[in-house]
């Protein structure tokens, strides 16, 4: 069903694939948008390893818009992750790995889930100081908590030159 990477030498490995999303910051999750136009968006995400054989990827997002009306019309998205890429001594060039997920998004509806992936997120991204429960209580009824199935990941180490 997914095809397979055509530079298979620069595949990597699912393990550190699940490393990129569990550590990484920055993402781009893309949607069939209006009129069948390909919709990408940046988002804030968190990755849990533990849903499903490939894991989950949970957005919060406001409780109405395009996001939502795109995945509530056409349920399949995919999600591209970066690092930040290294850079050799006297090499203007980085190497950077990159992950894409593919899979099924839906919006989150038991409240326990949303309350824990809320919770990860601003664990993830507020300052350590930050109360995020009190944020939570404050903000929480204010969001809708999305979720990528993961069905299909591939991974690349790729040399910008």
């Amino acid at each position: 069903m997914f095809r397979q990477m055509r530079r298979f030498k620069q595949l990597l490995p699912i393990e550190t694939c699940q490393q990129i999303l569990a550590t990484q910051k920055r993402s781009v999750l893309s949607l069939l948008g209006d009129d069948d136009y390909p919709y990408g968006v940046p988002m804030n995400f968190v990755y849990d390893p533990t849903r499903g054989e490939l894991g989950s990827v949970f957005f919060h997002t406001a409780v109405e818009g395009h996001k939502l009306d795109a995945l509530i019309a056409h349920d399949k998205a995919s999600l591209t992750v970066m690092d930040e890429g290294e850079r050799n001594e006297g090499e203007w060039w980085y190497y950077v790995n990159s992950v894409i997920c593919f899979g099924r998004i839906c919006v989150v509806e038991d409240p326990e889930l949303i309350h824990s992936s809320l919770y990860a997120l601003g664990s993830k991204y507020f300052p350590a100081d930050t109360d995020i429960e009190a944020d939570i209580a404050k903000n929480g009824r204010r969001v809708k908590m999305l979720e990528l199935k993961i069905e299909h990941m591939t991974g690349k180490h790729v040399q910008e030159k």
